[in-house]
């Protein structure tokens, strides 16, 4: 048992250092641009001399029209992309935008600051920062990722993060969800999103998985490959889109399931527009999810019941993916 927490524990620290490309960031933060004008822009998870969030909202600054920009991380002072965190003292950067003109973040534009703690974005210190800032942009560890949700909830901070795609099952984010108060980002669940990682643990993707499902190679370059999602309670155009439905219901189509009284649907597409009970999804319908014409009425994703989670379903005794119970709004 305690190998298999060991086991477990590194696989988990292996995803904590995934780190994400500048070309997913900007194609996501484009569509809130809006939302960025007079804001104040806190990444709590990165390091500014390696981070692709600093470099994107500091290239940025004068564009997004934002007012404040600050960074921490853990224990982090290396230049190394995948230091071991091991210093003694962590540092706050902080950027108020351009003061000679050329347009760019240079290094006596930003303000450096000692922490007293060690950077933790769990640490009281960054507590009180977070207070102060409008916006949260990151990529959070995705093994404290439960715990990190519920601080900006706690803290009422508007938030545009990445984490597992598996994390909207989890019993303290699903909740969230079908209250509306957290959603998924414009860029499609179905899209990779590939992320740098150490050298040592691109030799290992290489020695033991297989390449296009935990890893790609792009340009030379090992990339980490992870079902990540984009995950925030900003609004967007795409959250707002109707739904165009096609299919009417019939017996034989949609058969009901064992455990629950829902009918089954293989794909987003096939929700019948004639329908009126409730209805089980794939996860991949948060895509599309639109709160005035569809209402989430809990999920079929674990073994163990509670009430927002009703197991499993299954069909005619046989076990099927997890699923989303939804219902026409009319």
């Amino acid at each position: 048992m305690a190998q298999n927490q060991n086991v477990n524990a590194a696989k988990r620290a292996k995803n904590d250092e995934f780190y994400t490309q500048r070309r997913d960031i900007e194609n996501e933060v484009r569509h809130y641009r809006d939302h960025f004008t007079g804001k104040t822009v806190y990444c709590n998870c990165d390091d500014l001399r390696v981070s692709n969030f600093w470099k994107y909202f500091s290239d940025n600054f004068e564009s997004l029209g934002l007012k404040r920009l600050i960074d921490t991380c853990y224990k982090n002072q290396n230049m190394d992309l995948f230091s071991q965190h091991n210093s003694e003292r962590a540092v706050m950067m902080e950027y108020t935008g351009d003061r000679d003109g050329n347009k760019r973040a240079d290094r006596h534009e930003i303000d450096v600051t000692l922490l007293r703690g060690d950077g933790d974005f769990r640490s009281a210190e960054c507590i009180e920062l977070l207070k102060q800032f409008d916006i949260v942009c990151t990529n959070p560890p995705f093994s404290l990722f439960r715990g990190y949700v519920a601080q900006l909830m706690r803290h009422e901070k508007q938030f545009l993060i990445i984490g597992n795609k598996n994390a909207i099952t989890y019993k303290e984010i699903f909740p969230l969800i079908r209250d509306g108060r957290l959603w998924v980002g414009n860029t499609p669940m179905s899209r990779d999103l590939l992320f740098d990682v150490p050298q040592n643990y691109a030799d290992e993707l290489i020695a033991t998985r297989k390449e296009g499902s935990a890893y790609k190679i792009v340009d030379g370059t090992v990339k980490g490959r992870s079902q990540s999602i984009w995950f925030t309670n900003l609004p967007h155009a795409k959250r707002n889109r109707k739904m165009v439905l096609y299919k009417d219901y019939s017996l034989e189509e949609y058969p009901h399931y064992d455990n629950y009284n829902a009918i089954e649907m293989r794909k987003t597409v096939e929700i019948p527009r004639d329908y009126d009970g409730a209805m089980g999804v794939p996860i991949t319908f948060l895509d599309k999810y639109n709160p005035e014409q569809f209402e989430i009425l809990g999920q079929m994703a674990t073994t163990k019941i509670t009430e927002f989670n009703f197991g499993y379903p299954y069909i005619n005794g046989k076990k099927k993916y997890a699923r989303i119970l939804i219902r026409h709004k009319r």
